[in-house]
């Protein structure tokens, strides 16, 4: 039976939770809670969580329930990243979680209206499927993944779309790191407005 997703949020498919240490972007380093939610339709071919594409295979789960399981940790932070999270309506997510003294982060590609009231919104577009203008309007962080030097040119593109305040990083994609990192380091010594973001969980081998 396919999943019935109530339009209000109170109910979203939760592929997985877990407490850890942010990764990438701004805010590596910091501890926080991860909430995964199931379903994409962006399909990068290089994804590393394809297993979240398909939001049948994640159970529906109480966001009530997710905001309790957030509430028992010290950092009082979560991620909210997919799959897409933005395919959901995340409003009563991100109120309830606020209501808890929790700070809100989304990781998105922008590709859908964005919902929710969130305390960082980290962009990552993909060209697969276009970021939508209010998002990119919004974010704090546009965080570019580079697959190769093409990348570079689609990364300038999507900084003309943000905020002048907003941070802009790029990041090698992790099957292309050694190829790609000295061409990024070279690009940032020559365009200083960017910075470098690196998957550290996976140096450090954690979630």
């Amino acid at each position: 039976m396919a999943h019935q997703i109530p339009d209000d949020g109170t109910l979203l498919p939760l592929m997985e939770e877990f407490y850890t240490i942010q990764g990438e972007g701004y805010n590596t380093g910091k501890a926080a809670y991860f909430i995964r939610l199931g379903g994409c339709d962006v399909g990068c071919h290089w994804c590393d969580v394809k297993e979240s594409w398909d939001a049948e295979l994640h159970p529906l789960t109480a966001a009530d329930t997710i905001v309790s399981n957030a509430a028992l940790h010290p950092a009082k932070a979560v991620v909210v990243t997919g799959g897409e999270p933005l395919i959901y309506n995340l409003d009563y997510l991100t109120h309830n979680l606020h209501e808890k003294g929790i700070k809100t982060f989304i990781e998105t590609s922008g590709a859908y209206p964005l919902s929710g009231d969130w305390d960082w919104i980290c962009l990552s577009p993909k060209k697969f499927k276009a970021p939508t203008p209010n998002v990119a309007e919004c974010a704090h962080e546009l965080k570019v993944i580079v697959f190769n030097k093409s990348d570079f040119e689609w990364a300038e593109y999507h900084a003309k779309m943000v905020s002048p305040d907003c941070k802009l990083y790029l990041q090698p994609e992790w099957s292309k790191s050694k190829e790609m990192t000295p061409l990024i380091v070279d690009y940032v010594k020559e365009n200083p407005q960017w910075e470098i973001s690196l998957q550290t969980h996976k140096y450090l081998n954690i979630p």
